[in-house]
């Protein structure tokens, strides 16, 4: 309870940054608050089950088409709770197809979802002569940054319930040894696919609230694979096992890249190949791993 106060401090701190700055660093804000809803929601599925899911791309995408498709007759706000709504049943129909798989098959199906809806959606627009959409509100950057804060307390807060429920206890036991928890009579399957729902909702939230910053979207654009695998640096740089983690690596991994973008435009992709070296072999745990190590180390010395 003390961290969920803390938590809830914390965030409403965040949300004063538009009264103190409307240009660079509101910008940087709303693309940290973007980053932390993706790579917590993310961290809330593959961290307990240890299933990598490349699939971010294919829902945040459906959620801005669903902003474009209906800026101009239904509200807002309604977009985006629908959004989430469709992203929950596309993701619990993936779930259904795909999450009795386990390794690279699960990779390499969700990292193929965002390129087969990409192209699905490309299809249907040359057909009907309709290239892109113009999504055009009144929302502006700081309307944008607290409703994406809003969302990332929301996941925090639901990330929080999960980890006290049967729900998360069951999909740390699945994530040990899936064979055991089924032995133990939990249901899998539906555990997983409950839990997948989660990533997928806000995902496409999150693309729905980022749709009028983009103004003008395409297919190329709104399922970017890039964004699947940012997520997913992000959130293992961090350390997926802590609710906190993907925020540690959110924030310094945001500023790595608005540099690189900077001064070395035609370098980000090589940055992030790098990143997934350097964690892989370096940091496997990310830096709640690496600190988690530390503090063993202290107290079993402190014991001696």
């Amino acid at each position: 309870m003390r961290n969920l106060i803390l938590t809830a401090l914390a965030f409403g701190v965040c949300a004063l940054l538009p009264f103190g700055d409307n240009g660079y660093w509101l910008g940087l804000g709303v693309t940290i608050a973007m980053f932390t809803t993706l790579a917590t929601s993310w961290a809330l599925f593959s961290g307990p089950t240890h299933y990598i899911s490349l699939a971010t791309a294919a829902f945040f995408g459906v959620g801005t088409y669903v902003t474009g498709l209906g800026i101009d007759t239904l509200p807002f706000w309604s977009l985006v709770g629908l959004a989430g709504l469709i992203g929950a049943v596309l993701a619990a129909l993936v779930g259904l197809a795909t999450l009795r798989l386990s390794g690279v098959y699960f990779v390499i199906f969700t990292l193929g979802l965002a390129e087969l809806v990409r192209q699905v959606i490309t299809w249907v627009q040359n057909n009907t002569g309709q290239k892109g959409l113009y999504v055009l509100t009144d929302l502006d950057e700081a309307g944008i940054y607290w409703w994406l804060l809003g969302l990332a307390a929301a996941v925090f807060l639901t990330g929080w319930l999960i980890g006290r429920s049967r729900l998360g206890f069951a999909l740390r036991i699945i994530g040990d040894d899936e064979t055991v928890a089924a032995h133990s009579g939990i249901n899998t399957a539906r555990a997983k696919i409950l839990l997948f729902m989660v990533p997928g909702a806000v995902a496409a939230m999150t693309g729905a609230i980022l749709a009028p910053r983009y103004v003008y979207i395409e297919p190329s654009l709104a399922f970017a694979p890039i964004l699947s695998f940012q997520v997913v640096i992000m959130a293992l740089l961090g350390g997926a096992s802590r609710l906190w983690g993907p925020l540690v690596g959110v924030i310094p991994f945001t500023f790595l890249l608005e540099t690189v973008s900077s001064n070395f435009p035609n370098q980000t992709t090589l940055v992030i190949g790098i990143a997934f070296l350097v964690i892989v072999y370096l940091l496997p745990n990310g830096f709640v791993g690496l600190l988690d190590k530390v503090l063993h180390r202290i107290e079993a010395s402190e014991v001696q």
